[in-house]
C-alpha cells in the first residue's frame, strides 16, 4: 500500500482553505471549489496544512484516506495553478477552431462536430490542429479532453484522429501481399 494519505496537504500563500459542516472549499486566485467530505475520515486544517485521518480501521475507510487527500491535493493545486491538457489532431484536413461558446472540429465526417464549451473550462486552439483544454477542476478538465478525443480516437495504422499531446500511437503493420 502506497499510505498516500499520510502526508497533509501544504497550502501555498495565497489559497485558503476552510472546513465547515462536512464541506471543504477552496479558494485561490483562478477561483472556489468545494467538496463534500466522507464521513469515514476526519479531516483537519493547523499551521497551513491539511490532513486526513481514517476513523476506523474497516477497508473503506482506508480507501477514503487516501482518496480524501488526493482530491484536496488536486483542489488545492487547481485553485492556484490550474490543470490543463492538450489534444493534438491528425490527419489531412482535420482541423478544430472556437466560434464563440462552441469547438468546431473538422475530423472526416460529412458534418462538423460542434462541442459546446462547458462552464469553467477555457478551451483554445493555438494551432488548427492543436486544443489546448484549461481548468481548476481536474475531473472536469480531464473530461473534457476525453470527450473531445472520443469524437475521433486515433486509429494504429495511419495514426490518424485525435490524441492527446503526451501519448504514443502503438502503430500496426498494414496488409502484406
Amino acid at each position: 500500500m502506497s499510505r498516500v494519505g499520510k502526508y497533509p496537504v501544504e497550502v501555498p500563500a495565497g489559497v485558503t482553505v476552510s472546513i465547515a459542516d462536512g464541506v471543504l472549499s477552496t479558494k485561490g486566485k483562478l477561483g472556489e471549489l468545494k467538496m463534500a467530505l466522507s464521513p469515514l475520515v476526519s479531516t483537519e486544517l493547523s499551521d497551513g496544512k491539511v490532513s486526513v485521518q481514517p476513523l476506523s480501521t474497516i477497508s473503506q475507510a482506508r480507501m477514503m484516506w487516501g482518496t480524501t487527500r488526493a482530491l484536496i491535493a488536486a483542489m488545492v493545486k487547481g485553485v492556484s495553478e490550474g490543470y490543463s491538457k492538450t489534444l493534438e489532431i491528425t490527419g489531412t484536413g482535420y482541423r478544430a477552431a472556437v466560434q464563440g461558446s462552441n469547438l468546431v472540429l473538422n475530423l472526416g465526417y460529412s458534418h462538423d462536430v460542434v462541442y459546446p464549451i462547458p462552464a469553467g473550462i477555457k478551451i483554445t486552439t493555438p494551432r488548427p490542429t492543436s486544443v489546448v483544454v484549461e481548468g481548476i477542476d481536474k475531473q472536469r478538465v480531464g473530461q473534457v479532453a476525453l470527450d473531445i478525443r472520443n469524437f475521433r480516437k486515433p486509429e494504429p495504422y495511419k495514426g490518424k484522429g485525435v490524441r492527446y499531446g503526451n501519448e504514443t500511437i502503438r502503430r500496426k503493420e498494414g496488409k502484406k501481399k
